[in-house]
């Protein structure tokens, strides 16, 4: 016997897995329950999805079976595609948002890290500073280039600090003082009794 059955089937455009369930009724009727499950949907709003039941004689199926099946088929098929692909694009989000979720954590630890190093780097100036030693504080404050937001309030703090030893850039008063005797050293200056006794030398032979 030749049938046209599974051709038709063929013909039905559906994404998933066909499933036919046919139990007798009564009167020598069929009940027939076609069942379309997409295992690519992870979508679990899927499983509320009935399945279409249907209940007639053996001649109404030969004549209409595909003609009411193809409309509902293909509408289930096309919201589970769109349940897929609906998930898909949560998912997808999910990702984005937990890597930008990572990513903007990363750039707050690093954040934290950064001003944490200056908090430190200003903290060591201001003792290096109570200590007297100013070079050494102006040398702790960080560079400006590092910390392009604090970029004025680095350069009042190393002002403050080269004010307090500026000087000593070109050499304080204790280092000129230090200077002279150096100086003195060129011309030395003779005891008085000697120059005394050329005096009296002289005197001597002109009488």
């Amino acid at each position: 016997m030749n049938t046209n059955f599974f051709n038709q089937i063929a013909q039905l455009d559906f994404t998933g897995n066909l499933q036919l369930t046919i139990t007798k009724g009564v009167e020598n009727n069929l009940i027939v329950l076609v069942y379309l499950n997409n295992e690519q949907c992870g979508d679990n709003a899927k499983n509320l999805i009935p399945p279409l039941t249907y209940n007639g004689t053996p001649q109404e199926f030969d004549e209409e079976f595909f003609e009411k099946i193809t409309t509902p088929v293909q509408k289930v098929s096309g919201l589970m595609v769109d349940m897929e692909n609906f998930q898909m694009q949560l998912d997808d989000a999910k990702k984005q948002s937990a890597m930008e979720k990572d990513k903007s954590d990363k750039e707050k630890k690093l954040q934290d890290a950064k001003d944490k190093k200056y908090k430190d780097a200003m903290a060591k100036a201001d003792e290096l500073e109570k200590e007297g030693k100013y070079r050494d504080a102006w040398v702790k404050v960080p560079e400006p280039a590092e910390y392009p937001e604090k970029k004025e309030e680095i350069i009042k703090r190393r002002s403050e600090l080269s004010a307090k030893f500026a000087p000593d850039l070109f050499g304080t008063p204790q280092e000129q003082e230090k200077s002279e005797p150096q100086q003195e050293g060129l011309y030395p200056n003779y005891p008085e009794s000697e120059e005394n006794d050329v005096y009296y030398e002289e005197d001597e032979q002109e009488y």
